[in-house]
């Protein structure tokens, strides 16, 4: 099932796009509420933490008393630490209970205010930020809840800013006009990239990157989003041990390319490519390319590199994902090239003159059909070039 993150600052209206997606058809798991459920009265929780703080952290009804609860361990990092590892596996294990009750092709969506700050977006296919201007903010949270200003602005500095959210976005929804605009916005979301996202992943159909048209202008954006991606993956393959790398032109700055993050993960051998890995990368959102794979030699002649590809089940997000052989000499290559045009100013320049020309002549082509040209060995002596020049190393 497609696993939707969805988190924003306090009175950003992440509430109403929450309800919005619970009525085009999401399945929604309310972190706020799963955490109250755990610590219930008559839960293993509650008594607990009672073990651990005492009755004073209890209400005269026996419920717990979150204020005194908040007194005791605000200030102390031992408390908290002491608290969390109470409730925060007992949250973990709730919210997978309600996830495997849904149905296999459920958008599954986790409203979780701290989303951000405990470091959860790679768990999850996509992450949505709902962002609202901090005056905005400021108003709702004492028109809605009462809250004097003082306070408001305390509880907007206890949590990430709007760039630290931004950076862990896959979406960002702005919650500044009215109510209708929002809706609309959740509304195309769902259409446009929800539904279609968990088709592709149920199906494990890859999106394809499209035509080989070049962007307009080189994205900033790029590098924060293989950040993502790379951080999703990792989660994904459960090991910390495989190098992830961001390669291919949307890893030079300032280089226009065909907006399309390619991807390469070391792994020991092809073997393990095709064991255990094509599954976790599948249900995480990276179904592999059918067929056999592999990347043109440098020099000419001397065998061709194999290699697996996985691509994305994401319809706005296309990725090559290239699985390379840790040290072998497509790996290597890949990140030769990166780092060349990455120093030399003057190749980046040839280089996107000869992409421009490329796909003047076969826009069909575009950066994946490039491999056999000439342009591409000429390339590689410069590189190796000033690879013993620098000393460079992989």
């Amino acid at each position: 099932m497609l696993r939707v993150g969805l988190t924003g600052g306090i009175g950003s209206g992440k509430s109403a796009v929450a309800a919005r997606l619970v009525e085009r058809g999401a399945v929604l798991i309310d972190a706020d509420r799963v955490a109250r459920e755990v610590v219930a009265p008559g839960t293993e929780g509650l008594a607990e933490i009672v073990a651990a703080f005492s009755d004073a952290v209890l209400d005269a009804d026996g419920a717990l008393d979150r204020a005194a609860l908040g007194a005791v361990v605000f200030a102390d990092e031992t408390a908290r630490r002491r608290l969390e590892a109470i409730t925060h596996p007992r949250v973990r294990a709730r919210t997978a209970e309600l996830a495997a009750a849904a149905a296999p092709d459920a958008i599954v969506v986790n409203d979780v205010p701290l989303l951000v700050e405990v470091g959860l977006a790679p768990t999850y296919h996509l992450v949505i930020v709902v962002q609202t201007a901090v005056t905005t903010r400021l108003e709702r949270l004492a028109r809605d809840r009462g809250m004097s200003r003082a306070e408001a602005e305390r509880r907007i500095a206890a949590q990430a800013d709007d760039a630290r959210r931004r950076a862990a976005a896959d979406v960002v929804l702005t919650n500044d006009e009215s109510l209708a605009a929002l809706h609309d916005a959740v509304d195309a979301l769902w259409r446009q990239r929800l539904l279609p996202y968990e088709d592709n992943l149920r199906e494990r159909r890859v999106v394809p990157p499209g035509r080989g048209d070049l962007v307009a202008g080189a994205d900033a954006s790029w590098p924060e989003q293989y950040a993502r991606l790379a951080a999703r993956i990792r989660h994904a393959l459960a090991s910390d041990d495989l190098r992830i790398d961001h390669i291919g032109s949307t890893a030079v700055p300032g280089l226009v390319a065909q907006d399309v993050i390619d991807v390469q993960v070391a792994v020991p051998s092809l073997a393990d490519a095709d064991g255990a890995l094509v599954d976790r990368l599948a249900n995480a959102g990276f179904p592999r390319v059918p067929g056999q794979w592999w990347d043109d030699p440098r020099p000419a002649g001397s065998g061709r590199w194999e290699k697996r590809l996985h691509g994305s089940a994401d319809p706005a997000r296309p990725v090559r994902l290239h699985l390379r052989v840790d040290g072998s000499p497509g790996w290597r290559y890949a990140l030769l090239m990166r780092d060349h045009l990455r120093a030399d100013p003057d190749q980046r320049a040839a280089y996107l003159q000869f992409k421009r020309d490329l796909v003047d002549a076969a826009p069909v082509v575009g950066d994946s059909g490039t491999a056999r040209d000439p342009w591409f060995d000429e390339e590689y002596l410069r590189a190796e070039q000033w690879a013993a020049q620098t000393d460079w190393r992989p």
